[in-house]
């Protein structure tokens, strides 16, 4: 069994190098963002070695650039500020001029208002008119109406002189009155007709002076949409000259990775920050102390047998294989007590000892004995049968279900406990073997009930068992319809 120690020493072994690989690569990035650090801080120190030379021109380079870009953002900055001032103004005088043409609107909109309320109180006047008018001309007709249907009268009526003078008197004011009504009307026309001619003027002036607060308004508003893309536009002139200065910063760090090595390596720290070389020398001591102990890992590694190195690998692989066969089988095997395949149409279970101590079957003996024993037959089935089984003395619970084949072939299985625990199963119709109960599977007299596992993995339902006196009672019935 050395091989598993060997596998599992390697497995260690493994875990080992791959937390000191994570380790190194955290140490070294810390010993890099040292090493930048004192290169920056020591530019000065480095103008003494010469072998420095072109980093410092290098660095001198990609600093004037960027002073360049810096003074360029400066200069955007500064643009976007006067742009954004000038769209300040130009809010300010839209606001002015939008409120004097306000304020010139505000009378000429009370004019319009005036004439508008003028106008409709003159139509009122002219509708009024017109009607009365109306109410005159049937007047006029209801009245000589009245004085043809009185002329029509026969004989005439005692007052008929009377009614005549009052209903003609009546007539003879209706046109004087319509004249004054004529004249009303002519006068309301020329009423209406001035009032509607003062409203057309003053809507005329309004809808000029409203002209005019949208123009402005349109004016003000392209005007303020320039400004605002100016402002985009520099805006994203400031991003991409922030971005070339972010990169230009980006390629100055191999130069001061190699000035902070340098000066590390020469023990020269900045008089401005001396802690800076304390650090380098610290992670660079901790990176050499993790690439000894990975190389210690490695030596031991490779002084491992290979031979039973591949033997723990084969042995685990093995291991896996079986279990991918053997879980499977084991989550889709039937349960303990489900001896039943999983078609199962239908299940008929009898307890033979409540059967026997029943009422009815005992009258069944005594008064119908011809006709009990077919109805024995019929409860039990293929279980009376069964070679070595006496019933009712040797089983004291039977189960039996019915299911279907694939090819439509009808089967039944019968199962009869005995009352020592040792069931026996029989299948009495169809081709193929007969379901064999699972090993330790000993179901004693006070538990008598089979477990049906449905298809599809649902979940199992037990199935409980029948209560005999009214089963007897429903066999009874049917019997006694089906026999003579």
């Amino acid at each position: 069994m050395s091989f598993i120690r060997t596998g599992f020493r390697e497995m260690a072994l493994k875990i080992k190098r791959q937390r000191t690989r994570m380790a190194l690569r955290h140490q070294r990035r810390l010993l890099q963002r040292s090493e930048i650090n004192l290169g920056r801080e020591g530019t000065a120190q480095a103008a003494n070695f010469p072998e420095l030379r072109n980093e410092i021109v290098a660095l001198k380079k990609l600093e004037q650039e960027q002073k360049e870009l810096a003074l360029r953002i400066a200069q955007l900055e500064e643009g976007i500020k006067r742009i954004e001032a000038e769209r300040q103004q130009n809010t300010e005088d839209q606001n002015a001029a939008i409120a004097k043409l306000e304020a010139e609107k505000k009378p000429l909109l009370q004019q319009r208002n005036q004439a508008k309320t003028t106008a409709d109180v003159c139509e009122r006047e002219l509708a009024a008119v017109e009607r009365r008018i109306r109410e005159n001309e049937t007047a006029d007709r209801n009245l000589l109406k009245q004085l043809s249907d009185l002329h029509a009268l026969d004989p005439a009526p005692a007052d008929f002189e009377a009614l005549a003078a009052t209903i003609n008197a009546r007539r003879a004011r209706l046109p004087e009155e319509r004249a004054e009504l004529m004249r009303a009307r002519l006068g309301s026309a020329d009423a209406a007709s001035l009032a509607k001619e003062k409203l057309l003027a003053a809507e005329s002036e309004l809808a000029v002076v409203e002209k005019k607060i949208e123009r402005v308004r349109s004016e003000f508003e392209a005007r303020d949409r320039k400004l605002n893309e100016n402002i985009r536009v520099q805006q994203e002139a400031v991003r991409e000259a922030r971005a070339r200065h972010h990169k230009v910063e980006e390629r100055k760090t191999p130069a001061y990775l190699n000035i902070g090595r340098h000066l590390s390596a020469q023990g020269i720290a900045p008089p401005n920050a001396p802690h800076l070389l304390t650090d380098a020398h610290r992670h660079r001591g901790t990176v050499d102390q993790l690439l000894q102990h990975r190389a210690e890992l490695t030596t031991l590694s490779n002084q491992i047998d290979m031979q039973e190195l591949r033997k723990f690998y084969f042995s685990v692989v093995s291991i896996l294989a079986l279990l991918a066969i053997i879980l499977p089988v084991a989550v889709k095997s039937p349960r303990k007590r489900e001896w039943l395949p999983q078609e199962t149409d239908m299940i008929l279970s009898i307890n033979i000892e409540q059967l026997e101590r029943a009422d009815i079957p005992k009258r069944w003996r005594k008064d119908q004995p011809e006709i009990w024993p077919k109805v024995w037959l019929g409860l039990v089935g293929a279980a009376a049968l069964t070679p070595g089984l006496t019933l009712p003395r040797d089983a004291v619970h039977i189960t039996r279900a019915v299911s279907t084949d694939e090819p439509e072939t009808p089967r039944e299985f019968c199962c009869c406990p005995r009352g020592t625990g040792n069931p026996r199963h029989r299948r009495s119709r169809g081709s193929g073997r007969a379901r064999s109960r699972p090993a330790g599977d000993e179901t004693g007299p006070e538990d008598h009930r089979s477990t049906f596992q449905p298809v599809s993995g649902a979940r199992s339902r037990e199935c409980p068992p029948v209560d005999l006196p009214e089963s007897a009672r429903s066999l009874a019935r049917f019997s006694s319809d089906l026999l003579p």
